[in-house]
């Protein structure tokens, strides 16, 4: 380790002691847990270590805050896809419920399909998971989010691009 790579693992060292409790406290007022409060904080943390040499933070909380948040959504988004999915097989008949492995590999791919099409715009997102694990068909999904077809066919092109694009950068490092 350099000693620019250990200035900065202490820097995060000292940002850590001085403001994980604070951190938690904050989290808990919008998680279910103390524990999920504080693995929210140490990956805050995490990626604050992870992250290029960072220079002194004129007010860290605010920063601390803002990556805390970011990981909170990404909590709430995958309980939200596990959710709709779970709800999607309360609906099958029992005789086509997937087995427990098949269950955590459907939520694994659905989590992946959710990092692929992080950033483009909520609707964007909306309408491809409504279309390709729901099934609807692009009038169902029109009326569903209230847009027009026009708007669903943008939509289910934007994400598409986006996953091939992430296909092909895939392929290119293997």
């Amino acid at each position: 380790m350099s000693g620019a790579d250990n200035s900065h693992s202490l820097y995060v060292g000292t940002l850590f002691s001085s403001h994980y409790t604070w951190l938690c406290g904050r989290l808990r007022r919008y998680l279910d847990s103390a524990a999920s409060a504080e693995d929210i904080a140490a990956d805050t943390f995490v990626q604050l270590l992870s992250a290029p040499r960072i220079e002194p933070i004129r007010q860290p909380r605010a920063l601390l805050t803002t990556i805390a948040q970011r990981l909170v959504y990404q909590v709430w988004r995958r309980r939200d896809l596990e959710r709709a999915y779970l709800d999607a097989l309360l609906n099958e008949p029992e005789h086509e419920a997937p087995s427990p492995e098949t269950l955590a590999q459907m939520l694994q791919a659905l989590e992946e399909i959710d990092r692929l099409l992080d950033g483009l715009p909520a609707k964007v997102k909306a309408t491809f998971l409504l279309s390709q694990v729901n099934g609807l068909t692009y009038p169902e999904i029109a009326a569903e989010l209230a847009i027009s077809l026009r708007s669903v066919s943008d939509y289910m092109g934007k994400a598409i691009t986006r996953c091939l694009r992430a296909s092909l950068e895939y392929r290119h490092e293997q």
